[in-house]
This record gives structure tokens, sequence and C-alpha cells, in this order.
């Protein structure tokens, strides 16, 4: 027996799974009210003292998305390439965008970001060897203002010199990262996430008071959505020594945002499609802030409008969407209530997937009718995975993500199995991934795959 504790500091809840690395097997589960505002170890307390502990625990891990979670701000020189390109590298880390700048930033937005609750700021801007005015016009503004915000330099390496003796003169906490965008629609992600996540282990965890948790888990590894990722593409692509099951979507609606995770290339799949734009990463991950069924609960209404509603029936449908955003800790009870949520959530999943996935049009050129993809072609994808409360007690809401003859030019999934995380398992054996992924894989398919064919273990 070799017992792993896996703690992951929710937003809502702290959830502490303990495995058995020798067996592979969930020994244990508990969950209390995540205590932020007070001592984190206070809820953290509360759910180790009701496990089921029936030995010596070897190693603790944590992962967190408490207190917010990790907010990050892009700054770049074109939206749709590097802010884009900087964006997806903090979502890639398991960051939220919250805010996003392009080209040459004004003192109304430098206040902007001094006032607003992001952890960290993502600084491109130019491929390497090209435009260096807007990334150093950006810097100097950050630097006079004394931001006293981390900042990632991850534009045009040709302005690093520059960049750096300012930040240095104004005692500027920076780190470097690669350019995320080296050459025109060409990404470069990986070195921008692993400096963020660094980060967010010497800097973020502290202010939030995480690093209180220290003395009772080894360190914790990475927020909670880079987590989850990580241990997505495990699952999708295996390891060294285990098969991966492929290409797969995840999908997890919240209180405050709607995730989708995909794990595929996503390359056109059909004959005479051309791909273009920005190139897609294998693991994309998009976090919808205006798609949530509590505390987004009004920007969801003001996205998609009453109508969205109204086709599931419901009436009264303002003065719900208040209620629940007034009431953040709401559990629907009654039939009403829980048919209303239902259509929150299917409404959040749907309009979230449209803009994860990839969508292809056509045009008319001198050679004749062309067919052009931008984004991800998810059409042949195998699995669809649910996790989350509301997902996980009505999982006909993933099917939401599924083709249908209302938006026909995106490449939805077509004919695929769907699994829903019912033992809230999935974010634990993620963390797991990052240090023993062989045995988290083999984990991850006995408790999300077979259990979807045999019910949910006891």
């Amino acid at each position: 027996m070799k017992l792993v504790l896996l703690t992951d500091f929710g937003s809502t809840y702290t959830k502490l799974t303990l495995i058995d690395l020798v067996t592979e097997e969930v020994i244990s589960t508990a969950q209390s009210t995540t205590t932020v505002s007070t001592n984190i170890l206070d809820g953290y307390v509360r759910a180790y003292n009701s496990l089921n502990i029936p030995g010596e625990i070897e190693e603790r891990l944590a992962c967190s998305s408490a207190a917010g979670g990790l907010v990050v701000t892009a700054i770049g020189l074109v939206k749709k390439l590097t802010v884009e390109a900087a964006k997806r590298a903090a979502l890639g880390a398991g960051a939220k965008v919250e805010y996003v700048y392009s080209n040459f930033i004004t003192y109304d937005e430098i206040d902007e970001i001094k006032n607003s609750d992001a952890d960290i700021i993502l600084l491109a801007g130019g491929t390497d060897g090209g435009n260096s005015e807007s990334i150093i016009h950006n810097a100097k503004m950050l630097a006079e203002a004394l931001i006293d915000i981390p900042i990632v330099l991850a534009g045009n390496k040709k302005a690093y010199a520059e960049i750096e003796s300012i930040f240095k003169i104004n005692n500027i906490y920076y780190r470097k990262a690669e350019n995320v965008m080296p050459e025109i629609n060409k990404l470069n992600v990986e070195s921008a996430k692993e400096v963020i996540r660094e980060i967010f282990i010497e800097k973020i965890t502290l202010a939030k008071g995480i690093k209180q948790a220290e003395e009772l888990v080894d360190n914790v590894i990475m927020p909670t959505p880079a987590a989850v990722l990580h241990g997505l593409e495990v699952l999708g692509q295996g390891t060294k020594n285990e098969i991966g099951i492929g290409d797969l979507l995840c999908v997890d609606v919240g209180g405050a945002t709607t995730d989708i995770h995909s794990i595929a290339q996503g390359l056109p799949s059909k004959a005479g499609v051309v791909f273009q734009g920005l190139e897609e990463p294998i693991a994309k991950r998009t976090v919808e802030g205006d798609l949530g069924m509590r505390y987004s609960a009004n920007a969801l209404y003001e996205t998609v409008g009453e109508l969205a509603f109204k086709e599931y029936g419901l009436s009264d449908v303002k003065d719900k969407i208040e209620f629940r955003r007034r009431n953040t800790e709401f559990i629907a009870k009654e039939h009403n209530d829980v048919m209303f949520d239902i259509a929150m959530a299917s409404i959040c999943v749907d309009e979230a997937m449209s803009r994860h996935v990839g969508s292809v049009e056509t045009i008319y050129s001198p050679m004749g009718m062309m067919y052009l993809q931008t984004g991800k072609d998810l059409s042949n994808l195998k699995y669809i995975i649910g996790t989350g409360g509301v997902v996980v007690n009505n999982d006909n809401i993933v099917e939401k993500t599924l083709f249908n003859q209302k938006k026909m030019t995106e490449l939805r999934p077509t004919d695929c199995e769907i699994i829903i995380d019912k033992m809230y398992i999935l974010s634990s054996l993620s963390l797991l991934s990052v240090r023993y992924p062989d045995v988290a894989l083999r984990m991850m398919k006995k408790y999300l795959l077979q259990e979807n064919k045999d019910g949910t273990k006891e």
C-alpha cells in the first residue's frame, strides 16, 4: 500500500481524494466548503477528518482555483494574432483571461489594469525581429505606472534588452519567456505557460493564502484548470507506456464560467477543405466568463437574450436569473428550479461550444468554389466527458456539444461516446497525472470509461 492524498482547493469546495498507488484504487473521498475568507486550512481539516485513512499517507499533492483562481491580463500587438496567442498561453496555464489589450495601450487602460484583480500580466507583441515599437511602448507605460503585478515577457525577443533595462530601473517584477508567436500564425506557448505556472507557485499562492497549507501538503503544483488540461492530454494521447483513448472533449459548467477542453489536432477531415488562420493547439482550453449558472447568470442572460430561454418553454426568466445571481449557493430542488438550471446549463454548453469549435465557410475563387476552415475540426471526436454538478446529474446537457442543423457550419462532433464524471474524479486523477501519468491514465480509464458502462462505483 502506498497512499497518496490529492487535494483540490476549489473556489467553492475543497475536495480530497485518497488513492493507493499500488492497487490503483480510490480509497476514500471527502469535501468541505473552501474557507479562503478565514483560513483555508479550516475547510481542509474538516474534509480531512472525514476521510477513511487506513495507513500512513506517503505523499500529498494539491492544486488550486480558490479565491477566484488565476487571472491574467493579456497585452499584444494585433488582437487576432499576438493577443490571441497570449490568451492561449494563459488559458493553457490554467488562467482566466479577463482583460485583453492590443496595440499601444493608453493611460486609461493602464488605470484599468492597476485597478483590476489581475494576478499576472502577459506582455506579448511582434514576431521575432518584427515590430518592436508597440511592446516597448507598453513596457514603458507599465513601468512608469509602477505596476505591482508580475509580468511575463513573451514577445519580440529583439526588444528584450531595452525592456529589461526599463523594468530594472523601475523595480518591476518580471520573468522572461519565449515569444508566444515567433512567426506569423506560428504558436509557441509552452515556455510562457511554464513561467506563468512558476509565478503562480511562487507568488500567487502566497498572496491568496494557499501557502498556509504547505505544512499539510507537499506543495501546490499548479492551478486546477492546468492540472485538468494535463490530465486530459494524458487520457487522450497516452504515455510512453500506456495507450490513450484518442481525441476527446471535456465540458465543465460552473457558477462563474463554462470551460471546454479539447484534445485533438483538429485539422480538416474532409477533402477540399483548406485550413486558414492561427494554428490550433492540440490541447485547447476555452473559458467563457459570461456563461455561468450563478455568479455570471446576468451576463449569460445579456449574452444570449430571453429568446434562448423561451425556446425551453420558460417564463419569468429575468427574475429567476437575478435570484441565482444574488444567491450563488442556491441548489435547485423543486422541479421547476431544476428544469430552469438544466436549461441554463444547456444554453451555456451550446454557446461555449460555438466559441470553442472551428467552422467552415464557402468562398468562390477564380478556381471555383472552395471551403475554408477556421479553428478546430472536432467532427470525428471519439469521446465527450461531462463534469460538474449540473452535468453529472443531467447528462443530456452534454449532448448540446453535438452537431445540429441550426449551426451547420460549425465542425462539431457527430457520433461519439458521452462519458460522465459521476465520481467527481477527473480533477484528482488529473493532478495525479502530473507525477504518476501511467497510474493516472489506467485509473481514469477505469473510473471514467468503465464506470459509464457498468454504473457508478459505490
